[in-house]
């Protein structure tokens, strides 16, 4: 049977034009870590670790005698960030006040009790990492504007130039404050050049 690939699944979420594009987002069960400051910094390199360790602990549960009820197959999906800063709305270039919470999809058969048997493993496989933060949430994000940024992570705010006239061109109004903006890694750094690296951001919105 064919692995669900989430991306290929619901390409209106992850894989969008090079323009903005409004949408709705629904419900969606979430691993979660929570932080501040610099993503270069030791506790954001540590929330990644958590995530992924995580996720393919339930992956893998296939192979075991507690695979989860309801199992199926599937790609885990890429690592998603929703950024702010501590004193009001994300400014990209306030480093150090960036509070952060990174966060992997999960399937839905990923219950309360499957997180905590999968962090009780992870656990003990990576005994280097502090899984302490570490939470499972379903985060409701409702209307948002996004766009794919193809380029350097440091290019992003000509894309959000282009976020940012859509919103006023369309009548929404920026709503990034009560929630945060958001952005969803489709490659890898380590595998790819600056200027071919692809990022969905997204930002909340609301009706005039």
């Amino acid at each position: 049977m064919e692995k669900l690939d989430y991306k290929k699944e619901y390409p209106d979420l992850y894989l969008p034009k090079n323009k903005p594009v409004f949408l709705t987002v629904p419900a969606i069960p979430f691993l979660m870590v929570d932080g501040h400051g610099d993503p270069n910094g030791e506790e954001y390199q540590n929330s990644v670790g958590v995530l992924y360790s995580l996720s393919f602990t339930i992956k893998m549960s296939k192979m075991g005698w507690n695979q989860p009820e309801g199992y199926f197959d599937y790609v885990v999906p890429p690592l998603e960030g929703l950024w702010g800063c501590n004193d009001g709305a994300f400014a990209i270039e306030k480093r150090d006040a960036w509070c952060w919470t990174s966060m992997i999809r999960q399937p839905e058969f990923v219950t309360e009790e499957v997180f905590q048997w999968a962090l009780a493993q992870a656990a003990k496989k990576k005994p280097e990492l502090d899984f302490s933060k570490a939470r499972l949430a379903t985060y409701a994000e409702g209307p948002c504007v996004q766009i794919l940024h193809v380029g350097p992570f440091r290019d992003e705010p000509n894309s959000l130039a282009l976020i940012e006239k859509f919103i006023s061109e369309n009548h929404y109004i920026d709503d990034c404050g009560e929630r945060r903006h958001h952005e969803i890694y489709l490659s890898d750094p380590r595998k790819t050049a600056p200027d071919k690296m692809k990022t969905v951001l997204r930002h909340p919105v609301r009706m005039l």
